[in-house]
């Protein structure tokens, strides 16, 4: 019988599809903690039936950015202060694991890709683009070292991260302390210096810890006192 293979790893699945554009939202903001997500709607949007989106809300769970409750179905999964305290605890410990690891990998070419970036975030203010050109920032440089379950593990914890770091941007005003950090962690990183790097990024962490828990702290006060 002859048959002809086709690469379906190239190919993303309903899904795939369905997932990627539900996650982009959440860690994007576009859509809120609370926000329910209702399988029926969510397949006509797509044109696809329950199954996929099943199977996307599924993945979603794991992930930890959707929650399924009793009564209510799917809904976005807020952030705690304690969630967020665990989250940056585990950022400290891996990224700076992760960051001494790439620098002695690091080229030539990923280091101007990663200034590039730099530059690029030094002149956006909006924080959608600024977020996403601020993940790349990061990624470039931890990608270099090549431990793929760590930089997994990462891109998980940012998703749970993202859309609160980027409302904390916009009210804060942040972008000129973190895109000075951001240029120290680079120059660390081009002089060789695997310590200072890890060293710097674990200061850079910690600034966002210290924001981000200033705003959601302000967020549960905002509620008690409605």
């Amino acid at each position: 019988m002859a048959l002809t293979g086709v690469d379906v790893s190239q190919r993303a699945s309903a899904s795939d599809i369905v997932f990627e554009a539900l996650r982009r939202a959440i860690i994007t903001g576009e859509m809120k903690d609370g926000d329910p997500l209702r399988q029926d709607a969510i397949a006509r949007l797509f044109n696809t039936s329950r199954i996929p989106v099943r199977e996307a809300l599924t993945m979603l769970e794991q992930q930890g950015l959707v929650q399924t409750r009793r009564y209510k179905g799917a809904v976005v999964t807020g952030l705690s202060v304690d969630d967020a305290d665990e989250i940056f605890d585990f950022r400290y410990l891996v990224e700076a694991h992760v960051i001494r690891a790439a620098v002695p990998r690091m080229t030539p070419g990923l280091l101007a890709e990663a200034g590039a970036i730099c530059e690029a975030l030094a002149v956006e203010r909006d924080p959608q683009p600024w977020g996403d050109l601020n993940r790349a920032f990061h990624a470039t440089l931890l990608g270099a070292s090549g431990l793929s379950f760590h930089l997994a593990a990462l891109g998980n914890a940012m998703d749970r991260l993202d859309r609160y770091v980027r409302a904390q941007l916009l009210l804060t005003e942040g972008h000129e302390r973190s895109n000075t950090e951001h240029r120290a962690i680079l120059a660390a990183c081009a002089a060789g210096d695997a310590d200072g790097a890890a060293d710097l990024t674990v200061a850079h962490i910690h600034g966002a810890h210290q924001s981000l828990r200033a705003h959601l702290d302000g967020i549960k006060a905002g509620f008690g006192t409605g």
